[in-house]
């Protein structure tokens, strides 16, 4: 890739991070551009100056808007009706530059001096109440170029910030499942079904086995028997040595 022209494209473009063009953000539009994988026209934010702009850099002619891609309008800002937001988030989570603030279950607000008007916000919405708004741009390029510098800036923020999120849920989880496999009370429910009945497997071999009812009665009888045949003959015995 070059990246040197890369550069020089993602420069110019005006980052609202709309999509528009078919690529995740305006940095990926512009490194399609310089590999020769996509066209000049496909940014309808960037209008007809972006075009030319980009085919100064390019040296390819300048040709009209690819209406595959949409088309240039007004600038517009987001505002969501805060009488019906029910605070969902999505808004939230589908804003490229973080220009909305909120929590689950508040009410969101638009921060129009960081708004884009990428309108990627109002398709997540399940209430509707997101709208676009006219508003004014800076008259001069130089003006619009530090804003849209601004933009990038917050968009490389969001993505650390998002990047940064899944790393420590990742995290989070791995130290989860590890606990629950150093925790005992937490074993397998088949492996402790497997210890279970091995334990009942052995347990009886490892006790005498009792006599039945019947076979230890008989037993004491048996021995109580020979008892009292024993004391007989030894009472017998005087009685015949006293008959000599």
């Amino acid at each position: 890739m070059n990246h040197s022209l890369a550069d020089r494209l993602d420069a110019i473009l005006p980052q609202t991070q709309c999509t528009q063009c078919g690529y995740p953000d305006c940095r990926r539009y512009a490194e399609a551009i310089a590999d020769g994988e996509a066209g000049i026209d496909q940014c309808p934010p960037g209008g007809e100056a972006g075009i030319a702009g980009l085919a100064a850099l390019t040296g390819k002619p300048v040709i009209p808007l690819n209406p595959a891609h949409g088309a240039t309008k007004p600038f517009a800002l987001a505002l969501i009706d805060e009488t019906h937001c029910i605070g969902c988030t999505l808004c939230i989570q589908a804003c490229p530059v973080d220009a909305i603030l909120g929590a689950v279950k508040q009410m969101h607000t638009v921060i129009a001096a960081e708004c884009t008007g990428c309108e990627l916000c109002i398709a997540p919405c399940p209430v509707d109440c997101i709208s676009m708004v006219p508003a004014s741009r800076p008259a001069a390029a130089s003006v619009r170029l530090v804003q849209a510098d601004h933009w990038r800036q917050r968009h490389i923020q969001r993505q650390a910030r998002t990047e940064r999120e899944r790393q420590e849920r990742v995290s989070r989880l791995k130290s989860k499942a590890l606990a629950k496999r150093d925790d005992p009370h937490f074993a397998a429910p088949e492996k402790q079904a497997r210890i279970t009945a091995a334990l009942a497997e052995r347990v009886p071999a490892l006790q005498p086995p009792a006599a039945a009812p019947d076979e230890a009665a008989a037993a004491r009888r048996a021995k109580l028997d020979s008892i009292m045949a024993r004391a007989a003959e030894r009472l017998a015995q005087p009685l015949a040595s006293k008959g000599k």
